[in-house]
C-alpha cells in the first residue's frame, strides 16, 4: 500500500479527517520554512545570522516544537530575501 493509498483509506474515518485537516496548517508553515530556506542554500546558523533569529529557535519552528507569529514569519521571509503570503482555501480540498 502506498502513503497515497494509506491516506485515502484512512480519510474515510471522520475523526482521522478532521484531525488531519487541523493540523495542516502547522505542517505547511513547516514545510514552506523548510523548503524556502533550502531553495535559498541556507543552513539554519545563516538563517540566524542573517535575522537575529537564534539557530536553536529556527530548529524549535522547523521541527514543529515552537508556533512562530507571523512577524517572526515575516523576520524569516526578509531573512531569505522572499515574501511571506498566507493563503486560505476550502476545507474540502484537504480532505482530498
Amino acid at each position: 500500500m502506498t502513503l497515497k493509498e494509506y491516506k485515502e483509506k484512512r480519510m474515510k474515518d471522520p475523526e482521522f479527517a478532521k484531525a488531519y485537516v487541523d493540523m495542516q496548517p502547522e505542517m505547511e508553515v513547516i514545510r514552506a520554512l523548510i523548503d524556502a530556506r533550502i531553495s535559498q542554500n541556507m543552513s539554519q546558523k545563516e538563517l540566524s545570522e542573517k535575522t537575529g533569529i537564534a539557530q536553536t529557535e529556527i530548529s524549535k519552528l522547523e521541527n514543529g516544537t515552537r508556533n512562530p507569529s507571523i512577524k517572526l514569519l515575516q523576520r524569516l521571509a526578509d531573512g531569505m530575501d522572499m515574501v511571506l503570503n498566507v493563503t486560505f482555501i476550502p476545507k474540502e480540498k484537504m480532505m482530498k
